[in-house]
């Protein structure tokens, strides 16, 4: 008598609505922060294309209003420069500044927060006290004494702004380190030989990944708010323009000419909308996802 053949079932297919990305898109706050975040990405990405010339050439007549000239829809500043171009310009500065910024906090943070709360013992306490120094200093003032001190430029303003920028997330990856260092994973791993390395980068770090990324947006947020402050205070680089230099710029016609500053500051409010929103939404589907698991 022959045996019946084994039927072999097909692979369960994953439902894209249970993924992270779609529970992510069913959330409207979190949608809303993509497509802002989109729009912004797309203006500095075609910023050459829809706008050819020096954005901080004089193009025309000084302070047109939006729509009173359709060569500049958005008007132009009190020395004749087009705010569209200036717009879409100081998008890819900001967005550069705040990624490689908050690239920077992530790489110092990570790595101090990982060997703090893996090792602990001398390394943990000696880690803390340097973490615990950079948060006596308000990060701002910090960055701006290291702007001043190495002249500004895109460089610098970025160093600065990520160096000081990073303690707030050591404390938390530390914390996600301590609790995961005793899991059943990592101490397998230990007996069975692992390398302290591979222990942290393979078994610890991808476990504590939801927060770090939750805190990468916020940081990209507060950079780019940090990058404006300065170019407001008149310590951004000179020889490009971004959102903040161009409301520092617009302050001096604030009341007869109002949207010289209106429109780079609605620019900036919107950009930290959208990453607000993507980071809670993020922290929203995350955690969730931690829950089910």
């Amino acid at each position: 008598m022959a045996l019946p053949e084994t039927v072999s079932l097909p692979p369960a297919r994953t439902d894209f609505r249970d993924t992270t990305v779609g529970r992510l898109l069913r959330r409207p706050s979190a949608l809303l922060g993509l497509i802002l975040l989109a729009g912004i990405l797309a203006m500095a990405a075609f910023a050459d294309i829809a706008f050819t010339g020096d954005p901080l050439d004089m193009a025309g007549m000084p302070l047109l209003r939006p729509g009173e000239d359709a060569a500049f829809p958005l008007g132009t500043d009190m020395m004749g420069r087009d705010l569209a171009s200036g717009i879409f310009h100081g998008a890819r500065v900001s967005l550069l500044i705040g990624g490689v910024a908050a690239l920077v906090s992530l790489v110092i943070g990570i790595g101090i927060g990982a060997l703090s709360g893996y090792y602990g013992g001398r390394i943990d306490r000696a880690l803390m006290r340097v973490t615990e120094l950079f948060q006596t200093i308000p990060p701002f003032l910090f960055t701006l004494a290291l702007v001043a001190i190495l002249q500004p430029s895109i460089a610098t303003i970025t160093a600065a702004i990520g160096i000081t920028s990073w303690s707030g997330l050591a404390r938390l990856v530390r914390a996600e380190v301590l609790r995961l260092r005793n899991s059943e994973l990592a101490q397998a791993s230990i007996i069975l030989g692992a390398s302290d390395a591979r222990i942290i980068f393979r078994h610890i770090l991808p476990n504590a990944l939801a927060p770090v990324i939750v805190s990468a947006s916020i940081l990209v947020a507060t950079a780019i708010l940090t990058e404006s402050s300065l170019s407001f205070l008149g310590l951004g680089d000179p020889n490009v323009v971004s959102w903040g230099g161009m409301v520092g710029a617009g302050r001096e016609t604030i009341r007869t000419d109002p949207h010289v500053a209106a429109i780079p500051g609605v620019a900036i409010v919107i950009a930290v909308l959208a990453l607000n929103l993507l980071g809670d939404g993020l922290n929203d589907v995350l955690n969730t996802k931690g829950e089910r698991r």
